[in-house]
Parts: C-alpha cells; structure tokens; sequence
C-alpha cells in the first residue's frame, strides 16, 4: 500500500513537472519577437548577433528574450570562442504541441456530442 501512494505521488509530481514545463513553453512563445528567433532557428543555429540583427532594439534587452527561450529549454546556447551561438531544442515544442493535440481532441468529442443533441433536439420536435 505504501508503494502505491509512492507512486502516485511521483506521478503527480511528473504532472506537475510537465504542466509547468509547457506553461513556460507558451509564456516564452508568447511573445512575437521570441516566435521569431524560434523561426530562424527552425532554419538552423546563430550568434547572437545573427538573431538580434532583425529586430531594432539594444542587445541587453535581446539578450533577455534570448535568456528567457534558454530558460524554459527551447533553445540552448554554447560558446564558440567569443561568440554564444544558439540552436534550437525542440522537445519541449512537442511537449507543448502533444497537449495541444490531446485538447483538439476533447473539444472535437464535445463539439460532436452538441452536434449529437442539438440534432436529436431537432428530430424531436419533429
């Protein structure tokens, strides 16, 4: 009996673990500027100063979007020398991507059992 509280307590913890795992996912895709570094990196690693050239603002506050992707593990970065180069790391998009598709999933089976009694409510009436 023991080991099944164990258990299930280790799996609540999992769940919890994902759940803030894709939270920060979608906090971080939240952003357009950050949806865009994800872009180019879908093409392939850069520097820094290859993901910053896009966009008009000071490097620090970049660095910071760049800081934020890092840190909820949708990209990791490494140093070459005197330049960070980064790539992308796409786990955590498909973590976040599987729970999309399993909630696609439900809200068709609800659409489809409205659909079930609204049609039954029709030929009723009928």
């Amino acid at each position: 009996m023991g080991t099944d509280v164990g258990t299930r307590a280790t799996a609540g913890r999992g769940i919890a673990a994902r759940s803030h795992q894709i939270s920060r996912v979608f906090q971080a895709l939240a952003d357009p500027t950050r949806r865009a570094v994800v872009e180019r990196l879908a093409l392939g690693p850069a520097s820094t100063t290859e993901l910053a050239r896009p966009f008009s603002m000071a490097l620090p506050s970049f660095a910071q979007h760049l800081q934020m992707l890092e840190q909820c593990g949708v990209v990791r970065s490494r140093k070459e020398g005197r330049v960070r180069r980064f790539h992308l790391v796409p786990k955590p998009l498909a973590t976040a991507e599987d729970w999309m598709v399993a909630q696609r999933a439900v809200w068709n089976q609800r659409l489809d059992q409205l659909q079930d009694y609204v049609e039954g409510m029709k030929t009723s009436k009928l």
